[in-house]
């Protein structure tokens, strides 16, 4: 079971071609929204407006190689590592739910267009990779929505409650929840169960990639600009922030 292509399967009752058109409508859906959100919210006039700032303030100009090497250290830090996360269970989870997200649609997009019928035998490392990455989000997810989640581990909300700031995670999980449980009811050979478990995935994966303007989706594409920029005005001295030696003093 977790060594063969799910979405092989699909040609009982579903074309290859749906599910290829699927994925490019759901990848042009988070570019859209993503450029919704940032109209939408001004975030490109505020970070434009940023960068004029820390430039007139600069103290220090920095070369290309200098710009370098801070995207590389915010990729490694911020982006591959999670470094902003003070609290080790919340980045341990975090890294999780990355990773798993990364190598769980990287699979999906090669098994669908690379092996879209049993007529194309899917190697077996490509379905064990996709259940992998599977479950990497659901520990991660599970674990930060029910014990790390802030309204949650600090302010003693039931784990029920929800918000509209939910609406990544909760799409994320049930998403990928009903992936695993139309996988494994795939097995029991009743194809009304396998099409209403697919129809749930399907609705629910809809769901994830079309709420981008509304939940926080875009925010893996702000954290790393914003945190690039913070590393860029500390370089060039235009930081109003307080050093780390200066918040000390001001704590004694």
């Amino acid at each position: 079971m977790f060594t063969s292509n799910p979405f092989a399967d699909l040609t009982v009752f579903l074309p290859p071609l749906v599910m290829q058109i699927y994925i490019v409508l759901m990848i042009f859906a988070v570019a859209a929204g993503t450029i919704f959100d940032v109209l939408h919210k001004s975030s490109a006039k505020f970070f434009a407006l940023e960068w004029a700032k820390s430039k007139a303030a600069a103290k220090k100009r920095l070369s290309g190689l200098d710009l370098t090497g801070l995207a590389v250290g915010t990729i490694l830090k911020e982006v591959a590592t999670s470094g902003e996360f003070c609290n080790p269970m919340r980045r341990i989870s975090h890294l999780l739910m990355f990773y798993g997200f990364l190598t769980y649609l990287i699979t999906t997009i090669v098994m669908i267009f690379g092996y879209p019928t049993p007529a194309t035998p899917t190697p077996a490392v490509w379905p064990v990779l996709w259940n992998i990455g599977a479950l990497m989000i659901l520990i991660g997810g599970y674990w930060f929505f029910f014990f790390i989640r802030v309204d949650v581990a600090y302010e003693g909300h039931s784990p029920f409650r929800l918000v509209r700031a939910d609406l990544f995670i909760v799409s994320l999980l049930t998403s990928v929840t009903f992936a695993l449980i139309w996988e494994v009811v795939q097995t029991a050979d009743n194809p009304t169960a396998t099409q209403v478990a697919f129809g749930l995935y399907i609705f629910f994966t809809t769901l994830l990639f079309i709420s981008v303007p509304w939940s926080k989706f875009a925010h893996m594409f702000y954290k790393p600009a914003a945190a690039f920029h913070k590393r860029v005005e500390e370089a060039n001295g235009s930081s109003d922030l307080p050093r780390p030696a200066d918040v000390q003093n001001i704590r004694r």
